[in-house]
């Protein structure tokens, strides 16, 4: 037994209570991958699971560990995502009534979804503008009623459920696996599979990967307790929260051998690279792991190597602000406020003079005011390689263009833009 009241033998009880219920995801090579990394790249594909993401695996495993009795009184969760799909569906298959709370602002294909999954069983809750605030109703509503809460992350039942997923990927690769990245969000899923993989395959080097507007995680270890932060950026919603587990913090800071943090842009220029090279479609937080290999290519080069591909419920309204933080992340895209003469053949100079030859206006806001020498504009600029940057700006100080970059000033940027 360790010290968290977790073992491997407690890990294989909830695989044999999730056999049936789940799909055993397979753990595949990535030829692409590893030639690009030098490396023996594998990938395991909790996107193709049930509801697109491990999250079922905590939830069920959670929910039948109570008595059918208390089952009947009523589930209750708090989640804007993933989990909320688990325990619907997992509410669905035990025939049972759920309660998901979740943030009014919660994009409407992720509200189709829960009720899809849950169908009569679940009644869904739309309260707040934060997860936080479904979180605080969810629990009251659980108090009053005397229903099951179910915790996305931060309890031994749901760690033991996603720790499965690191029991399939020992059985699966029938070799000794070097480095495994895992994404973290509240860190069940990371904490589940240390605890099987350190008992098993002691000598694998646990990676976790966080995103760096989210690094609930990587802040807490290294302050050397569990720490909420004050803001988060919501980008890569399946794994930005302001505070991990306290279970799963405890566990991670025995088990992880390392935490990085992977900028937002980068995880954007992931997903499509997933789609275009490995037609792979992921989530924000199911990118987590693959855009870490960059920060450690040096190191796997060799080696044999395991990334979990977390999920694949991404919104395609969202494609659009993906590919945007992709191009502005490689360098590619960039946002200025220029100041044009309010004269004629103004915009047709900075365009003769400024654009290079591959170079493309993707943006251009300007509204001509009376009785002023100059009028300002926002411009956004797509260049076919980042180096040709230098180039360009050393163009707009030739032709004697003022200008403002945005790419630097996130929050003009956000505003303007």
């Amino acid at each position: 037994m360790t010290k968290f009241n977790i073992t491997p033998s407690d890990i294989l009880e909830a695989s044999q209570r999730l056999s049936g219920v789940i799909r055993k995801t397979p753990t595949e090579a990535s030829e692409n991958l590893s030639t690009k990394y030098e490396a023996n790249i594998f990938l395991k594909r909790e996107d193709l699971q049930k509801v697109r993401s491990y999250k079922i695996r905590g939830a069920y495993n959670k929910i039948v560990s109570h008595s059918a009795e208390d089952r009947q009184e009523g589930i209750v969760c708090a989640s804007a995502g993933n989990h909320a799909q688990g325990v619907a569906i997992t509410c669905q298959l035990l025939d049972i009534q759920g309660h998901i709370f979740m943030p009014s602002t919660t994009p409407k294909q992720k509200i189709k979804q829960v009720k899809m999954f849950g169908r009569q069983n679940v009644k869904v809750h739309l309260i707040g503008d934060t997860f936080d605030d479904a979180y605080a109703e969810a629990r009251r509503f659980c108090e009053e009623h005397q229903n099951i809460f179910v915790h996305p992350f931060d309890h031994r039942d749901i760690v033991c459920g996603q720790g499965t997923v690191g029991l399939e990927i020992i059985e699966a690769v029938k070799k000794k696996i070097d480095y495994l990245f895992v994404p973290v969000g509240g860190g069940g899923l990371a904490s589940g599979i240390a605890i099987y993989f350190k008992a098993l395959s002691p000598e694998t080097k646990i990676i976790g990967v966080e995103p760096t507007g989210a690094p609930a995680m990587k802040n807490s270890l290294e302050k050397g307790e569990n720490t909420t932060l004050d803001q988060i950026d919501k980008f890569v919603d399946g794994a930005a929260v302001q505070r991990v587990g306290d279970l799963n913090f405890e566990i991670c800071q025995e088990y992880l051998d390392d935490i990085i943090l992977v900028p937002e842009g980068k995880v954007c220029t992931t997903i499509l690279s997933l789609y275009n090279e490995e037609a792979i479609v992921v989530e924000p937080a199911g990118a987590l792991s693959v855009s870490a290999l960059d920060f450690y290519k040096d190191k796997i080069q060799g080696k044999t190597v395991v990334c979990i591909v977390s999920g694949s419920n991404n919104d395609i309204d969202r494609m659009q602000e993906i590919k945007e933080r992709s191009l502005i992340y490689e360098g590619l895209k960039h946002y200025f406020i220029v100041s044009f003469p309010q004269r004629a053949g103004a915009l047709r100079q900075f365009l003769s003079d400024v654009l290079g030859e591959n170079d493309d206006i993707t943006f251009f806001e300007y509204t001509k005011k009376n009785n002023r020498a100059f009028g300002s504009a926002v411009v956004g600029i797509e260049l076919k390689k980042a180096e040709e940057y230098p180039d360009l700006l050393e163009r707009m100080n030739t032709a004697r263009f003022k200008f403002i970059t945005l790419n630097d000033k996130p929050d003009l940027f956000s505003f303007l833009v």
